[in-house]
């Protein structure tokens, strides 16, 4: 498995408890898209994390797919699902699911797709959720926006003074929750690039949305349903 691809799985291992503290409920949008799904679907979620869409998912249909890079998160998503019957839980990189063909109804890949580095990665991460969808079976991915008010300083700074080996919008955000001192690799997109990368794998867009979750003035995360059409 090329862990290197979604920054070090260790960072991820070692915040996994301050991580489960800080990501309690599923998201409304999350729920929005779930809720329209037949319920006996098979879907999967691809970056699960701690579980806090995956629960909501295994109780909705017939079988939930839980699939995270991070030891530690999947066991605290394991705890919470103890009790369910119909869930499955995957140690992989998303950049190489281990699901066959045309196996799965529906994906969430929820706040994952901006932790893989570089871009030729990011687009394979995204072939590889139209491989294993079904024909005609949808996602719902999301991604940072690069435009918020917390990180407009540091992307203004590196429009004036850019570095070659750095793709622009790649940023190092540190976790501190817990006493910790972590860093974590981020892309940040701007919707454009966002919209770009769906439509290079292949993904047909079906809507394309910008949010504020936990931004107060500008837009801090983009949304997208795409299909599988062959």
């Amino acid at each position: 498995m090329n862990r290197s691809t979604e920054g070090s799985s260790g960072v991820w291992d070692a915040i996994a408890k301050s991580f489960d503290e800080t990501r309690k409920k599923p998201w409304k949008e999350c729920i929005e898209f779930i809720e329209k799904l037949p319920r006996e679907s098979t879907v999967a979620d691809v970056g699960c994390g701690n579980g806090r869409h995956l629960i909501y998912c295994a109780e909705c249909f017939s079988k939930a797919i839980g699939v995270d890079f991070s030891i530690n998160l999947l066991k605290i998503a394991r705890k919470k699902m103890s009790e369910k019957r119909n869930v499955e839980l995957v140690q992989a990189n998303a950049v190489y699911l281990p699901f066959k063909d045309d196996s799965i109804d529906h994906i969430l890949f929820i706040a994952t797709l901006h932790n893989i580095k570089g871009r030729g990665n990011r687009v394979k991460s995204l072939s590889e959720i139209k491989r294993v969808l079904k024909p005609n079976g949808t996602a719902l991915i999301s991604v940072w926006s690069r435009w918020q008010e917390r990180f407009l300083l540091h992307f203004l700074k590196k429009v004036l003074s850019p570095k070659k080996k750095e793709e622009f919008g790649d940023i190092t955000i540190m976790w501190k929750g817990d006493m910790l001192n972590l860093p974590r690799f981020y892309h940040l997109y701007s919707k454009g690039e966002f919209a770009s990368d769906l439509k290079k794998a292949g993904l047909k867009i079906k809507k394309i949305y910008s949010i504020k979750i936990a931004s107060r003035r500008l837009k801090d995360n983009h949304f997208a349903i795409v299909e599988k059409v062959n």
